[in-house]
C-alpha cells in the first residue's frame, strides 16, 4: 500500500514538481499521466503552483512522489500567459502578501504596471506592498518622487518600503515583515529581487542578472517561481521577472471594486451602474478633476476598461 503525505509545492517546472512534505523531508515528484484532478482549471498552464498544498503518493521503489490531490486554494496570483493566449499562469498560490517591487532607473517600473499588480492582488484578496528599490542610485529630484508615489500609495492603504536591496537595515526592516508568512515577491526582471532575497538568505545565492545595454532592461535569471523557507520562519517565492500582468476574467462593472479610492465612494454616483467613464454626474470623475484621485490611477482604470496594454498606456 502506498504511504500519502501532504505538503506544500516549492517549485515547478511544468512537468516536475518539488513538494516540501509535512515531515520536512523534499520530495521530487510527478503527475500520472491521464490524472484529472477535482478543481483543476484546464485553462491555466500549470496544474499545480508554486504555494499548492497537495497530497503525495509515495513511490518506494523509484523513490519519487505521485501528486494525487490538490486542496483548496486559499488566494493565488494569476496572469496571462501570453498577450494573445487565453490561457492562464498561475504564479503561486496560498500568500499571506504579496511585494511588488519596483525601480523608477535601470530599469524603469512605470504607475501602471504597479497599479495592475494592485488591482490583481485586491481581486484575489491578497494584502500587497510595494518596495521602492535602488533608492541609492536616485538623485535627491528622483527620491522626492519616490516619497510623493509613496504618499499616494500609503494614503490608498498599501504599505511601502524605500529600499536599497544592498543595505542591511533595509533588508532586517523588511525581513522582520515577512517573518511565520508566505511571502510573494515580483516585479520586472532587473528590479532586485534575487538580490534581496540573497540579503534575506545568504546561503541561497540565487543567480543575479546584468541589465540589458541595449534596452536598460533587466534580463531573465529566475526561470521558475521558487519558494524558499527563510531562517526565523516563514517563506519568500522567487518569481520570472514579468513584463506585464494581464487582468484575467474581471467583469469591468466591478473594475472600480479593487480601486480602494474609487470603492469608498459607492452609491455616490448619480447612475447606480455608472463605470465611470463617460456618464454624467459621476462622483468618480468628480474626484479626478477635484484631484482627491489620482490622475495616473484613474488613468489605469480606464486603460484596463479598454484592454490597453498598461507598459504603452504610461510609457
Amino acid at each position: 500500500m502506498l504511504e500519502i503525505q501532504s505538503g506544500i509545492v516549492i517549485k515547478s517546472t511544468g512537468s516536475w514538481y518539488t513538494v516540501w512534505l509535512d515531515s520536512g523531508m523534499r520530495q521530487e515528484c510527478r503527475i500520472k499521466g491521464q490524472l484529472r484532478i477535482k478543481g483543476l482549471n484546464l485553462k491555466n498552464t500549470n496544474p499545480f503552483a508554486v504555494g499548492d498544498r497537495v497530497d503525495v503518493e509515495l513511490e518506494p521503489t523509484e523513490g519519487i512522489g505521485i501528486i494525487s490531490k490538490l486542496h483548496d486554494r486559499r488566494n493565488y496570483i494569476i496572469r496571462r500567459s501570453t498577450n494573445l493566449s487565453k490561457q492562464t499562469h498561475i504564479i503561486a498560490s496560498n500568500i499571506d502578501r504579496a511585494y511588488v517591487m519596483a525601480t523608477l532607473v535601470e530599469p524603469r517600473t512605470s504607475t501602471g504596471f504597479i497599479d495592475r499588480f494592485l488591482i490583481t492582488a485586491e481581486a484575489y484578496s491578497i494584502p500587497a506592498t510595494i518596495i521602492f528599490n535602488k533608492r541609492d542610485l536616485l538623485d535627491e529630484e528622483y527620491q522626492d518622487y519616490v516619497k510623493q508615489l509613496m504618499r499616494l500609495y500609503e494614503s490608498l492603504g498599501y504599505s511601502c518600503h524605500f529600499i536599497s536591496s544592498t543595505n542591511a537595515n533595509d533588508v532586517a526592516k523588511i525581513a522582520a515583515e515577512m517573518q511565520g508568512k508566505i511571502n510573494l515577491v515580483s516585479g520586472h526582471s532587473g528590479v532586485g529581487k534575487s538580490t534581496l532575497i540573497n540579503a534575506l538568505e545568504p546561503q541561497l545565492d540565487i543567480r543575479t542578472g546584468e541589465l540589458s545595454q541595449a534596452h536598460n532592461k533587466g534580463m531573465h535569471t529566475t526561470t521558475f517561481a521558487e519558494m524558499h523557507p527563510l531562517k526565523n520562519g516563514g517563506w519568500v517565492i522567487d518569481t520570472p521577472g514579468i513584463k506585464e500582468f494581464g487582468i484575467i476574467d474581471l467583469d469591468k462593472k466591478e473594475l472600480s471594486h479593487f480601486f480602494p479610492e474609487m470603492r469608498e465612494r459607492f452609491g455616490q454616483c448619480k447612475f447606480h451602474n455608472c463605470v465611470h467613464d463617460n456618464e454624467p454626474g459621476c462622483a468618480v470623475r468628480k474626484a479626478v478633476e477635484e484631484g482627491q484621485i489620482a490622475e495616473t490611477r484613474y488613468t489605469c482604470y480606464l486603460a484596463v476598461m479598454n484592454g490597453e496594454e498598461l507598459d504603452k498606456a504610461y510609457d
